[in-house]
C-alpha cells in the first residue's frame, strides 16, 4: 500500500489545500512578474507572492513529513534559507536599480519634488 494514500483524509485535504494555495501565490507571482510594466514593480511580484508559494508547498510538505513520523528539518531550512536570502537579494535587486537610476512608472505622491 503507498504511503501518503495509507495517511487520514484530513492530514490529505490540508496538505492538498496547502499545495493549492501555494500554487496560486506562484502562479501569482510568475504573472505579476509577467504583467506588471517596470523593474521596480516586478521585483515586488516575485519577492512576495512567490516566497509565500513556496511556503504553503513547504508547510504541505513538512506535514506529509510529520505525518509519516520524519522531522521534516529539511523543509524547515529550506524555508529559512529562502525567507532569509529572498528580501536580502531583492533589496540588493532595488539598490543596484536605484543606483543606475532606471526610471519608474509609478506616480510620484504629491509632497515629492518632481523629477
Amino acid at each position: 500500500m503507498d504511503t501518503l494514500t495509507a495517511l487520514p483524509l484530513w492530514i490529505q485535504g490540508v496538505a492538498a489545500a496547502l499545495l493549492v494555495t501555494g500554487g496560486f501565490f506562484a502562479f501569482v507571482g510568475a504573472l505579476g512578474l509577467l504583467r506588471f510594466p517596470d523593474f521596480y514593480m516586478r521585483l515586488h511580484a516575485p519577492t512576495k507572492a512567490s516566497t509565500l508559494g513556496l511556503g504553503g508547498v513547504l508547510l504541505a510538505s513538512m506535514l506529509l513529513a510529520w505525518a509519516r513520523g520524519q522531522a521534516g528539518l529539511h523543509e524547515l531550512l529550506i524555508a529559512f534559507f529562502v525567507f532569509v536570502t529572498a528580501p536580502v537579494s531583492a533589496n540588493l535587486l532595488a539598490m543596484a536599480a536605484l543606483h543606475l537610476r532606471l526610471p519608474s512608472k509609478a506616480p510620484v505622491p504629491p509632497d515629492q519634488p518632481q523629477p
